[in-house]
């Protein structure tokens, strides 16, 4: 199993930014997917989740409206779309997967296994 995120980097606030997610090893439909960031100093928040099947998404409060998640099933990968970013957005930024039965109406910040994240920072 392993996931790989990229497409961080560096934008001004306002700017946008796609984080990709590929896998190997399962099938991310057949799991709940998801991203969670981490800031320094900060607790680990979840950002977006995708119920497998389903596909239902859900979205923390901080970010609802301003990012959307999707899944390529053709491709195996799941992508965070940030738009309208802040500075309050810096972070380590992971995309993760899990068992779980669904994403239980939230972002949940913890999955399963998660893989190597990627640094978003916003800032003029």
């Amino acid at each position: 199993v392993q996931l790989q995120a990229s497409g961080g980097g560096s934008v001004q606030p306002g700017g946008s930014l796609r984080l990709s997610c590929t896998a190997s090893g399962f099938t991310l439909e057949d799991y709940v997917t998801g991203w969670f960031r981490q800031a320094p100093g900060k607790e680990r928040e979840g950002v977006s989740c995708i119920s497998r099947r389903d596909g239902n998404t859900f979205y923390s409060n901080s970010v609802k409206g301003r990012f959307t998640i999707s899944r390529d099933k053709a491709k195996n990968m799941v992508y965070l779309q940030m738009n309208s970013l802040k500075p309050e957005d810096t972070a380590v930024y992971y995309c993760a997967m899990s068992g779980y039965h669904s994403c239980g109406g939230r972002a949940p910040s913890s999955y399963d296994y998660s893989g190597q994240g990627t640094q978003v920072t916003v800032s003029s």
